[in-house]
């Protein structure tokens, strides 16, 4: 029997078809295989080795061709047997291929058909070429990140492939499902990184109606605007981080620092004054001062764990040995390598322990048998 026929996890039994594609696709793939979803993943060729890819993990992986009548059959015959079919083609493609949703849909009624992009279905960029940097630039979230007075920065690819994007088409396709248990019918989730990055945005959005949002690169409270929200360079060149918001946490970092009440009224900080942004410009150059005493070491010896609301800046290569994500296995092990570990957690259905992608005949013989089309 397959490793994939035992896998745990609260979507164990949901059939899934995912037509590879890049970053935000297979990340809506991970997260769905990661709890339990039988996920197929139709590529061109699967001969790129992806077994320490975990975008990739908890996969079985088929060859097609979909230009070709043969790869689109052998696949138009697996969707009566599965809940869940997404792709991440610009709009248009999969209907010229001949496996649309109105294609799909009649095939199987009940389907969720899940469609990724960058600008969504509809409108006028709909058709253009774009990434991560041009979809959150479009919806406000890039203006805001970066440091005062220069350039916004990229958040990586994460606010707008994964976090607007993936997870969004995740998010999406499981509340088609449910509402699919209730009707008997499937539908299409339309899922933009331009919408879903927008989504993230909810409570900025939220704070620039109450004044509290100014536009400008780096300017906010949650961009680098405030003192007691910020990174600073410790003594050896590493960084710490400070998200002493409320009052009575920065009144305690205060102490932890040794900050007398003179001192900070003669920079016109009070703990109560933390959204004043003249205090901020003001107060920045003295925590600087004071966090470049100590090693980062030293700053995680008196700061770590306390009402401060602090923690040490790690590196990628760091994050997986760090006592707390060590305690909680934030990372497991995979074929010989550290990868981020499935998660949400559940209390009664945990997902099973990830594993690398599964191809050949006799994996794909095995899923076809579980879906009955063997």
């Amino acid at each position: 029997m397959s490793s994939s026929s035992m896998r745990g996890g609260p979507l164990h039994g949901v059939r899934v078809i995912e037509i590879a594609g890049l970053g935000p696709g297979p990340f809506c793939g991970m997260m769905l295989a990661d709890m339990g979803a039988d996920v197929i993943t139709i590529e061109r060729s699967t001969a790129n080795d992806t077994r320490h890819e975990p975008l990739m993990r908890n996969r079985t992986r088929l060859a097609l061709d979909l230009k070709s009548a043969t790869g689109r059959q052998t696949l138009l015959q697996l969707v009566p047997r599965a809940d869940v079919l997404f792709e991440g083609y610009r709009p248009g493609v999969a209907e010229r291929l001949g496996i649309g949703p109105a294609v799909c849909l009649e095939l199987n009624p009940k389907l969720v058909y899940g469609r990724m992009t960058g600008w969504g279905q509809t409108g006028p960029l709909a058709h253009a070429a774009g990434h991560d940097i041009n979809y959150i630039a479009l919806t406000g979230a890039l203006h805001g990140i970066g440091r005062m007075g220069e350039k916004p920065v990229p958040p990586l690819n994460l606010v707008g492939d994964f976090g607007g994007g993936g997870m969004m088409l995740a998010f999406g396709i499981v509340c088609a499902l449910f509402e699919a248990q209730r009707s008997g019918r499937g539908q299409v989730v339309d899922a933009a990184m331009v919408d879903g990055a927008t989504a993230l945005m909810a409570m900025s959005i939220g704070f620039q109606a109450t004044g509290m949002h100014p536009d400008g690169v780096g300017t906010s409270l949650l961009s680098g605007g405030a003192h007691y929200y910020d990174t600073y360079q410790t003594r050896d060149g590493k960084y710490i981080s400070i998200g002493s918001l409320e009052p009575q946490f920065f009144a305690l970092l205060m102490e932890k620092l040794d900050l007398q009440q003179s001192e900070m009224a003669a920079t016109g900080m009070t703990s109560a004054s933390g959204l004043d942004a003249s205090v901020w410009k003001a107060m920045k150059p003295r925590l600087a001062e004071i966090f470049r005493t100590r090693t980062r070491d030293e700053w995680c010896a008196l700061l770590e764990g306390t009402d401060v609301c602090f923690a040490p800046v790690l590196e990628l290569s760091e994050a997986p040995f760090h006592p707390h994500n060590r305690a909680r296995q934030t990372f497991v092990e995979v074929d010989g390598q550290l990868q981020n570990a499935p998660a949400p957690r559940f209390s009664r259905t945990p997902p099973t322990q990830p594993r690398p992608a599964e191809q050949g005949a006799a994996a794909v013989n095995a899923l076809l048998e579980r879906w009955g089309a063997g």
